[in-house]
């Protein structure tokens, strides 16, 4: 395994960040790991990089413990931390030259990943004179720099403009094809485009941990809000099987939810039919992955 966590547990005072949380990621995959502020995301990425120390448990990154090996899971892991620490006053070059000694990596790396990263157009200036977008590649840039079996990103995409934002995300991805790639974020649009697997955390827990089809699949349950032209009781709608729940919104707008793999919405335009009734609207509402993670994350 490239990562390997097992009961970890941290506290900050009375605060639990990490409750005796356990996962693997195997080599080649892509996770996203989710979870409100202040669920402990930030947290267990300072733990496997060995910045903190846990309270208790074991973790083990490219199978260097965390706590023996130190050293060891530096060198195989690329670390770029949500507050991206850069050295302002320096050029791109000077600062990716003053990592690269510290690696001991060859300086060829630095132009490799200047252009792997998109940097190549302003690689002449300071990284005080760039974007928040431009910095971040910068930090990327120094992460990938080592040429790091694991890859940890807290908010990796933080400051990028759209256009960025899909550059960035088609370069993790290629990476992630011989690496392993775990990362934060609260952009759920960015998990389904980069990754294959998603955690997600809450108070400390993992609440959801599953590949990202199988968890979008899993919601069988279709939730369809209809609009009739005319007044229609809730019993009519009992002729459907599939049917779980009805919703009476007003006489004339319900929402159905049904248990089935099949679209119901043609179902719904031949009761229509049938009753001689027009549809003025029909939305399908199933859960996406946002919906899950409100699901997962809200306060009880």
């Amino acid at each position: 395994m490239s990562i390997e966590v097992q009961n970890i547990s941290k506290n900050y005072g009375t605060q639990k960040a990490l409750d005796t949380i356990s996962f693997s990621i195997k080599k080649g995959e892509i996770v996203g790991f989710l979870g409100p502020n202040g669920a402990g995301k930030s947290t267990l990425m300072k733990i496997l990089t060995t910045y903190l120390i846990p309270d208790s448990g074991t973790a083990s990154v490219n199978n260097f413990d965390i706590e023996t090996a130190t050293k060891s899971v530096q060198q195989s892991v690329g670390y770029l931390p949500e507050h991206n620490p850069l050295y302002l006053d320096l050029y791109i070059r000077e600062y990716l030259s003053f990592n690269a000694d510290v690696y001991k990596v060859k300086k060829s790396r630095i132009e490799e990943v200047i252009q792997l990263t998109g940097l190549t157009p302003e690689s002449n200036k300071k990284i005080g004179q760039l974007s928040k977008g431009y910095r971040q590649r910068v930090g990327l840039a120094c992460a990938l720099l080592h040429d790091p079996e694991v890859l940890i990103l807290d908010e990796p995409t933080t400051g990028l403009d759209p256009n960025q934002l899909v550059e960035i995300r088609e370069l993790i991805k290629n990476i992630g094809k011989d690496k392993t790639v775990f990362l934060s974020t609260h952009i759920m649009q960015e998990v389904e485009a980069i990754c294959n697997r998603v955690i997600i955390i809450n108070n400390g827990k993992i609440v959801e941990d599953k590949n990202l089809k199988t968890l979008v699949k899993e919601q069988t349950k279709q939730v369809i809000e209809v609009e009739f032209d005319k007044t229609i009781s809730i019993e009519d709608f009992k002729i459907f099987s599939e049917l779980v729940s009805v919703i009476s919104l007003n006489e004339t707008n319900f929402e159905l939810t049904f248990e089935s793999e099949k679209d119901m919405r043609s179902k719904i335009f031949d009761f229509a039919q049938d009753k001689q009734l027009k549809i003025l609207q029909l939305n399908l509402k199933n859960k996406n992955l946002e919906q899950i993670f409100r699901e997962k994350t809200s306060k009880k």
